[in-house]
């Protein structure tokens, strides 16, 4: 099973602080990323995704994951209903992969416009030890645990490389 996290932070500054955190805490394996993408939304709600490959190698599921995935949840609420069907299409994928749109809309609402956060794919974790260094941050924590099936579609949903099981 799969963790999905996001914490969100003040400023960019503030993410890039917690992302050598990270990088140690992976390095002590207190957590094991899947995968990893910092992002930063600029004060109109843009954001600008640092895909974080120093944590991942080349990241198992690649930007067209984290971009997808970003564009639902920080770009559809402006998008209204010209939407289209290609996002419609996306939503009904997303819809079959369980994660409850409670918790897709507290993932985008925990990186607001002009603020940084991180975007964590978690195979492992050492909760407490993880937590503690999490608490001291200020971050903005969302988490959805993930069946190996919801993994799975959530991967299918967002075009995942194909090589992934």
């Amino acid at each position: 099973m799969s963790e999905l996290m996001v914490l969100g932070f003040e400023n960019e500054v503030e993410a890039d602080r917690f992302g050598l955190k990270l990088a140690e805490m992976q390095k002590d394996l207190i957590v094991q990323l899947q995968d990893a993408a910092e992002v930063v939304r600029d004060p109109d709600g843009k954001p600008h995704v640092k895909h974080d490959s120093h944590l991942v190698g080349a990241g198992t599921l690649g930007g067209a994951f984290w971009g997808m995935l970003f564009g639902l949840l920080f770009f559809v609420p402006f998008l209204g209903l010209a939407i289209g069907a290609g996002m419609g299409a996306l939503f009904g994928k997303l819809g079959k992969t369980g994660i409850d749109q409670r918790v897709l809309q507290e993932m985008g609402d925990a990186v607001p416009p002009g603020k940084a956060g991180w975007f964590l794919l978690i195979g492992q974790l050492t909760e407490d030890k993880f937590l503690a260094a999490v608490q001291g941050t200020g971050a903005k924590l969302v988490r959805s645990n993930l069946t190996e099936a919801q993994e799975k579609e959530l991967k299918n949903a967002f075009g995942a490389r194909k090589h992934e099981k």
